[in-house]
């Protein structure tokens, strides 16, 4: 008897309508509640500055053109005490600045967690870049080059991005590109579904005045606003890593096709915050750290759409070994929508090579039909698949 081990990855169809998978970029998740269906992210980090200092005067491209378009805070704070640049930008990215409390290069403050935001998109399917302003794209930019430096670049402090600072590191470079890439990939549309963008350190308002980095975002932005990623779901934050002697409040304004306009708050937010909406946006989970108990951004926003999500656990399966000629044990999966509307399912099959060596029955206490039928949100049921 001849006995073969197969593992069969779950190409399971669910014929479901889902509104979020335009574009072709998949989501984890719906939104959590109270967020909108945004697709593409775009966050833009300036530097060191109170809300107080980006007066109309020296930011008048801020002032006229930005905050009629969307929403801003007038409340919002780096995390308590947290100074200088760099655990700020890992804030960002973890929830946390995870030890971090000085502008130490990767070399030295390089940390080995995955649990971080990178890490959860690609885990999901989603796509992410870091643009930031100087660096060549030829390697992996531990160090500093012209007004270039890590300390703004977060995600180069993790050790699963950088292959643990390998300046050589295939997977830090295909990520971490140069910001003059961003207009090419805005005009094709293949910009990434996470996109964080850093100005060089003149351009973020670090070491020249508040009016330059006004001036640059009235050159760049546009470019944003312009492009199909935006226009189709898509959405700019635009904040400030630390406050001027204090811890703020700094600056944080929204803009989308789905925000408020002309639109201000007094809610507390701090970075936390910021984390915690952009991982809402993607569905991407465990909330990070100090992004668990923070209170999102969506009062930006007019309202999240209902859309139904699809999530199966397992999402693989291992059959081991198998005599030829005998069926297996079955396997049970649960399909839960994990969305916030009802899911319309017209059948579930399986597909790809040999599908005709695996057969599919419900299951369980709540099985799954095969023919058309409906889950609630929130709702699962249970099938099984035979090897």
């Amino acid at each position: 008897m001849q006995a073969i081990r197969v593992i069969i990855l779950l190409c399971i169809f669910l014929c479901a309508v889902a509104a979020s998978h335009a574009q072709g970029k998949p989501l984890a998740s719906a939104p959590a509640a109270g967020l909108p269906p945004i697709k593409t992210v775009f966050i833009i980090l300036l530097e060191n500055h109170n809300w107080s200092q980006i007066d109309p005067a020296s930011a008048p491209y801020i002032h006229n053109t930005l905050l009629p378009l969307g929403a801003h805070a007038e409340q919002y704070f780096n995390p308590p005490g947290l100074h200088p640049s760099e655990p700020n930008y890992l804030w960002l990215e973890a929830g946390d600045n995870l030890g971090v409390t000085n502008d130490a290069d990767p070399a030295t403050n390089h940390q080995s967690t995955v649990n971080h935001l990178a890490t959860l998109l690609t885990t999901a399917g989603l796509s992410w870049k870091a643009y930031q302003e100087d660096i060549s794209g030829t390697t992996c930019p531990l160090t500093r080059v012209g007004l270039y430096v890590p300390r703004h670049n977060p995600f180069i402090f993790f050790d699963d991005v950088t292959n643990t600072n390998d300046p050589n590191s295939a997977n830090c470079i295909a990520h971490v590109r140069p910001y003059s890439e961003l207009a090419t990939d805005l005009q094709n549309n293949t910009v990434a579904s996470y996109n964080f963008i850093t100005p060089n350190l003149c351009n973020d308002m670090h070491d020249c005045s508040v009016s330059t980095g006004d001036t640059w975002l009235s050159r760049e932005v546009p470019r944003i606003l312009a492009s199909q990623a935006y226009k189709n779901g898509g959405v700019i934050l635009i904040t400030w890593d630390e406050g001027e002697g204090s811890d703020g409040p700094i600056g944080m304004i929204a803009l989308s096709p789905f925000a408020k306009t002309n639109y201000s708050n007094t809610i507390h937010y701090t970075h936390s915050s910021t984390l915690r909406t952009v991982q809402g946006f993607f569905g991407v989970t465990p909330l990070l750290r100090g992004a668990a108990n923070a209170t999102d951004l969506s009062d930006f926003f007019t309202g999240g759409a209902s859309a139904p999500a699809v999530t199966l656990s397992p999402t693989s399966l291992n059959f081991g070994n198998q005599l030829v000629g005998s069926a297996s044990s079955p396997s049970t999966i649960t399909l839960t929508d994990s969305g916030n509307a009802a899911l319309s399912i017209s059948s579930i099959i399986i597909t790809g090579t040999n599908a005709g060596d695996f057969a599919l029955s419900p299951t369980g206490g709540t099985p799954c039909s095969f023919g058309a039928s409906s889950l609630g949100a929130g709702s699962s049921c249970t099938f099984s698949v035979t090897f």
